[in-house]
């Protein structure tokens, strides 16, 4: 696929192509924008079934807080994919007026909410590999993108240190605890590495500035780290990803049921202001 031609084939996608001028700049731009809003939007509505049936009274506190962060920065980044497209849809439109197939989340966040260890695993590799996107797009040379990098950045870093902290209770707890950390980074291991997988029309966001590095640079940074991590709790070192070509398509069941779930309201009425 050219960098002048990416337009996902899905109904009421986002149509990159109408707002891409020649050289890909704005279709590589969009591109960007809609896998990393669809990131947190899906993660952020997945943490959020949390809510009332946390583990302990502060988790339900917690991870009801990290998911409305997390629900904010999805809208935040629509809004800028809305200006940057311009086709007339606002934000709203965008996050939930499209198919299932229409969405380019990476497949990591395609497993089902799960256990709580589940839960710490997925958002951990997440939050790890999101945390090394962001740190890509610090200087990024599209201003609003940078601006709200900066401001992401800021409320991901407490995201972070809450989910290291559980990553290492349970790999540190003998016994149950740490079988289901390890069955659950058995699961989900080799989908790690999606969310950093290359995006078609890379070289245009390399060229412009848009990001710093190449996301193999930026997956390869970010391994190293986890790795490290994960060799001083006993656990096992990532596997290559499965399937990287597809890493941002083919979504499952467990997503299919849960975008039912976020779209049913609006649905309901279509057409209505809410």
């Amino acid at each position: 696929m050219s960098e002048g031609s990416i337009r996902p084939d899905p109904p009421m996608a986002v149509d990159f192509a109408a707002a891409s001028p020649g050289d890909g700049r704005t279709n590589a731009l969009a591109l960007l924008l809609l896998s990393m809003a669809d990131d947190e939007f899906v993660i952020g509505f997945s943490d959020s079934e949390w809510t009332g049936i946390g583990p302990i009274l502060e988790e339900d506190v917690a991870i009801s807080s990290i998911a409305q962060d997390e629900l904010g920065h999805a809208q935040a980044l629509y809004t800028l994919l809305a200006d940057v497209v311009d086709d007339g849809r606002d934000a709203d439109a965008i996050a939930y007026d499209r198919p299932a197939e229409g969405y380019l989340h990476a497949r990591l966040l395609d497993h089902p909410r799960g256990d709580w260890a589940a839960t710490i695993v997925r958002r951990y590799l997440y939050d790890t590999a999101d945390a090394a996107r962001l740190e890509a797009l610090v200087d990024s040379s599209h201003r609003p993108l940078a601006d709200l990098v900066a401001k992401i950045r800021r409320e991901e870093r407490y995201h972070l240190m809450h989910v290291e902290t559980w990553l290492e209770r349970l790999a540190r707890a003998p016994g149950e605890p740490r079988d289901r950390l390890l069955a659950a980074l058995a699961d989900m291991a080799s989908d790690a590495g999606t969310v950093l997988a290359p995006l078609a029309g890379e070289p245009a966001l390399v060229r412009h500035g848009i990001i710093t590095e190449p996301f193999a640079t930026i997956e390869a940074h970010w391994r190293e780290g986890v790795e490290r991590t994960f060799r001083g709790l006993g656990l096992p070192d990532l596997p290559a990803t499965r399937d990287p070509g597809r890493a941002r398509t083919d979504h499952g069941d467990a997503f299919r049921a849960l975008h039912h779930e976020f779209t049913m309201v609006r649905g309901s009425e279509v057409g209505a202001t809410w």
